[in-house]
């Protein structure tokens, strides 16, 4: 359904410009925040943990007096509607109080007697971090990577993503004022040409990287030992959802299930690593999902981004892709599907050869074979395979490529759920019953398996992806006791 507001012709606008960096501004970015970790003795890792967190603080402090622009950075550029990205804004916020809360509850820290040793255990920095956030999400996911990192007393820099980085030109000033300096530091221009020269002077200790898992792989390898790199990455998803039979004899349960599965495939666009990537629903069942399916697919409001921002309820649910890379991928995965046999409804440009505005399309009988089976579409494409017994799905969720979440819509236990649970999870990060996939809460694990990360994200595992245990110790003897126990007093470290 397309917004009153649209035009017959769209094109694009220049709000913003990020500075190019040379390969040599990038190592020379490294040098600084290389000298600022000074080997665990700069200021930054050597500060208290409380001084630290305070410091991270102020930096939030005077973020959201910038929230209003940092909201509109989100929506023009990346064309989030105005609510999503002031939920982007605000869940950010969020997300790093309670990782702050976190680490004051101590659980990161703990001192015990083992036999006559005694020991203080706490994690600790690991160096110098380099943090590639992604363009869906550049402020909340690469804050979800910078802040744990920062807190614990890494040294950070921050690869701006080539799309999305006009809210990070926001934060400079707040970051320069209350951290030392080169605590944290920020290169932006292009990733090919930025980030191998850094990669290959051999002094990033540990990466953090939210994107494809080729682009990942490529920068792994070009650090010179690659073994003492510590990797924290969140990459390509297939996420299945699965209509079981039983689904289709409850109206309720079926609107329901329809609801979760669109929001869940085409929310944002469908430009989410958790979105549901590939439906599948039982052959005998083709003819009552499709015509319900798309009719609701059809419904969603089409249009700029910034419609809603005084009404809510009238915002723009599918907004333009950030370029035109993005809408010329759609249509190749489209036409590859409708050349070998697929149903699509929708899939329309609107406003002329200028637009990345995109009607969803929906196509049907999806299969082995063409593109939309494997590769992730991470845009306005829903895609629907039909099934007719469960090896089918188990066949496809075993030999998958990437095992991030799984989706399955029923209304009873009784039915294949538990065998679908157990086979799933081995395979699974997640398995999500009668909802859509998705991260939230922070506090929760999101995890994944083969080429779809490297690690959990979570408030808690977050900080420890950035931190490596650190024990002090001693034999329970003598003085040894009473100089343990001044030691825990007098040091920073422990503070």
């Amino acid at each position: 359904m397309l917004s009153e507001t649209c035009s017959n012709t769209y094109s694009p606008v220049k709000i913003g410009e990020l500075p190019q960096m040379t390969e040599e501004e990038a190592v020379k970015t490294l040098e600084g925040a290389v000298e600022a970790w000074d080997g665990g003795m700069g200021v930054w890792p050597q500060m208290s943990s409380e001084d630290r967190l305070q410091a991270i603080e102020r930096v939030i402090d005077k973020l959201l007096l910038r929230r209003t622009e940092m909201v509109n950075a989100l929506m023009f550029e990346i064309g989030k509607n105005y609510k999503d990205a002031e939920s982007e804004v605000d869940r950010t916020v969020k997300f790093v109080r309670e990782s702050i809360e976190e680490l004051r509850s101590g659980y990161h820290v703990q001192r015990t007697t083992i036999g006559s040793t005694l020991a203080y255990i706490k994690r600790a920095a690991i160096g110098v971090i380099l943090a590639l956030g992604p363009a869906n999400y550049p402020l909340n996911e690469t804050y979800a990577m910078i802040i744990p990192a920062l807190l614990t007393g890494n040294i950070v820099v921050v690869k701006i993503p080539a799309v999305g980085g006009l809210v990070h030109l926001l934060t400079l000033e707040a970051f320069a004022s209350e951290l030392p300096p080169n605590t944290i530091s920020f290169v932006s221009g292009g990733g090919r040409k930025t980030c191998p020269p850094m990669m290959k002077t051999g002094k990033v200790d540990g990466l953090a990287f939210i994107g494809g898992s080729k682009a990942a792989d490529d920068l792994i390898t070009s650090h010179p030992e690659p073994h003492r790199l510590k990797v924290f990455s969140q990459l390509e998803a297939k996420n299945m959802a699965i209509f079981l039979e039983d689904v289709f004899d409850d109206e309720k349960a079926l609107d329901e299930a329809l609801d979760a599965s669109i929001s869940g495939s085409l929310s944002y666009n469908g430009q989410r690593c958790t979105a549901l990537k590939l439906l599948f629903v039982p052959s005998s069942k083709k003819d009552s999902f499709s015509l319900r399916f798309q009719e609701k697919v059809s419904s969603l409001r089409v249009g700029f981004p910034w419609v809603g921002m005084e009404d809510r309820s009238a915002a723009s649910q599918i907004t333009p892709l950030p370029n035109k890379k993005r809408t010329s991928y759609m249509k190749e995965l489209i036409e590859d599907a409708r050349e070998k046999g697929a149903e699509i409804v929708g899939g329309e440009i609107v406003g002329g050869d200028d637009s990345t505005l995109m009607v969803p399309a929906v196509v049907s009988g999806v299969k082995r074979g063409m593109k939309l089976w494997e590769e992730e579409q991470f845009g306005p494409v829903v895609a629907v395979a039909w099934y007719d017994d469960l090896d089918e799905l188990y066949s496809y969720a075993k030999d998958g490529r990437y095992a991030q979440q799984v989706s399955i819509f029923t209304t009873t236990a009784d039915s294949a759920l538990p065998v679908l649970t157990d086979k799933f999870s081995s395979i699974f990060g997640k398995i999500n019953i009668n909802v859509a996939a998705g991260r939230s809460p922070d506090n929760l694990a999101f995890s994944g398996r083969r080429s779809s990360a490297m690690g959990t994200m979570s408030i808690r595992d977050s900080l420890n992806a950035f931190t490596t245990e650190t024990v002090i110790a001693t034999k329970s003897v003598g003085q040894n006791d009473q100089i343990f126990d001044d030691v825990l007093e007098a040091s920073t470290f422990t503070k």
